[in-house]
């Protein structure tokens, strides 16, 4: 008779995504494009942050202070992102903050990128901060057929795709996952998941607004 065994499931390393909308934006979308490419007409290069210059092809990016910028809707945006990932960071982290702590986030960094044809961001992730979002402005012409402009996300478990069989069906082990712009739409993401902004071909201009937030436990 074979002896009883027991068989713990723990869940180790999950990764969270989500997937968000933003309610101002079919009042806002309008005066939001037209700051964005106003600041682009003032700006000295293409790449105003001066970060990655070389892993950025035919798009324009702001300096990373886009939404302390004097205009309304960006700081309404700023305020929508700050509610955001408060509601995100107490929901996952409640269980480890002191009992009736509240979040409060601070948007350290923030950018513009509005790609042209041909355009791109290669792989890379966001350092000093804990959650990052991207805002889909205006989707162009992005396409999940094709993968045209679309944000492609990296599996972090390394290795997770070296070997498939039926033992391993439940690891979803395609090694990316690709989410086609929608004007509106917030994904907001851990800072460490390696993610880029594939190709992009169109006639009209694909812009995004993205942002990096570090937060804070307060009682």
């Amino acid at each position: 008779m074979q002896d009883e065994f027991y068989i713990e499931d723990m869940a180790m390393w999950d990764s969270k995504l989500f997937i968000s909308h933003y309610p101002g934006h079919e009042a806002e979308a309008a005066e939001l494009k037209k700051a964005l490419y106003e600041i682009k007409d003032q700006q000295d290069t293409q790449i105003d942050s001066e970060v990655a210059v070389f892993a950025k092809h035919a798009l324009f990016e702001s300096e990373l202070n886009l939404l302390t910028q004097p205009y309304e809707p960006l700081q309404k945006f700023r305020a929508h992102v700050e509610d955001l990932i408060g509601t995100i960071a107490h929901a996952v982290n409640e269980p480890f903050w002191p009992e009736g702590a509240q979040a409060q986030v601070d948007v350290v960094e923030s950018w513009y990128h509005i790609t042209q044809n041909g355009g791109y961001h290669d792989t890379h992730s966001h350092p000093n901060c804990s959650w990052c979002g991207i805002y889909y402005l205006e989707e162009g012409e992005s396409s999940i057929e094709g993968r045209n402009g679309v944000n492609r996300f990296y599996d972090p478990r390394h290795g997770a795709d070296h070997y498939q069989d039926a033992g391993t069906a439940y690891l979803s082990a395609d090694g990316f996952m690709d989410f086609s712009p929608l004007a509106g739409q917030i994904i907001v993401f851990p800072s460490y998941l390696k993610h880029a902004a594939m190709p992009y071909f169109g006639e009209s201009d694909r812009i995004v607004l993205a942002f990096n937030c570090q937060v804070n436990a307060k009682i």
